[in-house]
């Protein structure tokens, strides 16, 4: 079975999106989706820097219109689809719960509404890398920080303000790595609890569709039934930790052998090759790994 995924925020990089824009088609399907969030993403993706694609505002819609944008360039029908955070976007929209223009529309009102939820007070995230779990949950609860992504493969993601992020790294939980993520707040924390409410006004007139392809969770890791159902959990998931290892969990339950990680690729491969043995794997960075995919799964 193959599964297509598509990545969340921290995933870009300046410059990412240029060789893609020799694809037929691609810059235009670009520039009708930029009409639709406001802003330019080719511009964004080619010549941003960056901090400039750091910003929330910018980082989440840029992603899902990449992801989108690359699956339409691969062509394939997936048995199973996932997104991690802001990628669920992507993935309802591949798996026809919501259009790419009603996704892209609410991950703008998204984007914006946590970007105004960060602003409130300063908070990030760190990537809390090996250690034992339970160990690592013991020190994120005793500094008050959150498990805001439990992505398995031994990575557990802190979110909270800058002072308790600054307190644990000087006080880390035995045999683990921690490394600073460079997004613009603690994301899937109460920290963004004013941004769920937004988001729902957002998501009133929004009528999904049931999955025409199975498609996963970050709430529980489950296949969702139903369209209205995962329209919900993408607004309560905005203050609610992404549990992308339980996700995983699932592939492997399901027997999913080939994985293909949407643009810009990387992050969710590499988890899957510590948690996913055997199951092969290309991540989409440029154009020629398009046909790594489709040997791929071939």
């Amino acid at each position: 079975m193959l599964v297509l995924v598509a990545p969340g925020q921290g995933a870009q990089s300046p410059g990412f999106l240029t060789p893609w824009l020799e694809l037929p088609g691609l810059a235009d399907r670009l520039g009708a989706w930029s009409e639709v969030v406001g802003l330019d993403l080719i511009a964004y993706g080619t010549t941003g820097g960056a901090d400039e694609i750091r910003d929330t505002a910018v980082a989440q819609p840029l992603l899902v219109a990449a992801a989108l944008a690359s699956a339409e360039a691969l062509g394939v029908t997936p048995g199973l689809l996932a997104g991690h955070s802001v990628g669920e976007f992507a993935a309802a929209a591949l798996a026809g719960v919501l259009t790419p223009e009603q996704a892209l529309g609410l991950v703008r009102d998204r984007a914006g509404a946590m970007a105004k939820a960060a602003a409130v007070t300063a908070t990030g995230m760190t990537a809390v890398l090996g250690g034992v779990e339970e160990e690592v949950l013991a020190a994120l609860d005793k500094h008050g920080l959150t498990p805001a992504n439990i992505n398995g493969a031994g990575q557990i993601v802190a979110g909270g303000t800058l002072e308790q992020l600054a307190a644990f790294k000087e006080d880390p939980p035995a045999r683990a790595r921690l490394i600073a993520l460079s997004v613009a707040g603690a994301f899937h924390t109460h920290h963004m609890a004013p941004a769920v409410d937004s988001l729902r006004e957002a998501a009133w007139n929004v009528v999904p569709s049931d999955p025409a392809i199975p498609l996963l969770s970050n709430s529980d890791g489950q296949a969702v039934a139903t369209g209205a159902e995962f329209l919900q959990r993408l607004v309560d998931q905005v203050s609610s930790p992404v549990r992308w290892g339980s996700c995983m969990e699932t592939m492997a339950g399901l027997g999913v052998t080939e994985m293909i990680e949407l643009l810009p690729g990387g992050t969710l491969t590499g988890l899957a090759k510590r948690a996913l043995r055997g199951v092969r794997t290309v991540a989409l960075k440029t154009p020629d790994d398009l046909d790594a995919a489709r040997e791929l799964i071939k």
